[in-house]
């Protein structure tokens, strides 16, 4: 699979120690590293930034959005782009905007985990590639709930436990989540947001001198991990046996995730 470490990175210096030659998320909402994540990247996908603009509580500019990918998604190591989406939004209202968008399969349309499976199989069966954003009580920030909810669903986008399109998993860079399933693609932040925090890295015999060594730790603790071929039947069991008794389960209770 691959690991997308979201941006922006800061300083430059770190930004440059955690994706020459890696891969990079450009968020439409903070597009400061584009054209470094350009110059030394692998590849690249570019975001919407729906998610970060609906919790600044900010009308996004989707005019604004197009003209960006239309300007980035032809670089040549420029995967694609996230189609805009509406958190919290009605089903309609996010098939409206995948109507809306200009770039076809450069484009890749998301799937909230409030939304109807339906849904998640139509898009299963228009797109090669599909984005899974986490919503309302399947927030990755609970990963056993958010793991429950993709057992129960992404069966049926699957043969022989293998999902008939590439998925991305949305801030879906946890190892529980990605050791679990079978993304092609996930990203996350975690790098950015923790190569500043002291506190995390107060510990230990051997600590990083400078925040562009905890780049590179960080980095290569995030892609040291990847993901399953397919989904492990076992654990789908054992989600579905639990339902089906309506047991309740507290956040990492089910999976036996340590607090």
């Amino acid at each position: 699979m691959i690991q997308y470490n979201g941006g922006p990175v800061t300083p430059q210096t770190c930004a440059i120690r955690a994706w020459t030659a890696g891969h990079a998320f450009i968020s439409y909402a903070d597009p400061r590293d584009i054209e470094l994540a350009a110059l030394i990247c692998q590849t690249f996908a570019l975001d919407c930034g729906a998610f970060t603009f609906w919790k600044r509580g900010g009308a996004p500019d989707w005019d604004g959005y197009y003209a960006w990918c239309d300007k980035w998604l032809y670089h040549p190591a420029c995967d694609w782009a996230i189609i805009p989406d509406v958190i919290e939004g009605t089903e309609d209202e996010n098939d409206n905007l995948i109507g809306e968008w200009p770039f076809g399969h450069r484009g890749v349309p998301v799937w909230h985990l409030n939304e109807s499976p339906g849904r998640l199989v139509r898009l299963a069966g228009a797109w090669p590639r599909i984005a899974l954003g986490s919503a309302a009580e399947w927030d990755v920030s609970s990963p056993s709930k958010c793991l429950g909810r993709l057992y129960d669903v992404l069966p049926a986008i699957c043969r022989n436990g293998q999902p008939t399109v590439k998925l991305h998993g949305l801030r879906m860079l946890n190892p529980r989540i990605v050791t679990s399933v079978p993304l092609a693609s996930a990203d996350s932040t975690n790098l950015a947001r923790n190569i500043g925090l002291d506190g995390n890295w107060a510990s230990g015999a051997y600590q990083p001198a400078t925040n562009e060594t905890r780049a590179m730790v960080l980095r290569e603790r995030i892609e040291a991990v990847q993901s399953p071929a397919c989904l492990n039947e076992a654990d789908v069991r054992q989600f579905r046996a639990a339902k089906d008794q309506d047991t309740l389960f507290g956040d990492d209770a089910l999976f036996g995730v340590a607090s």
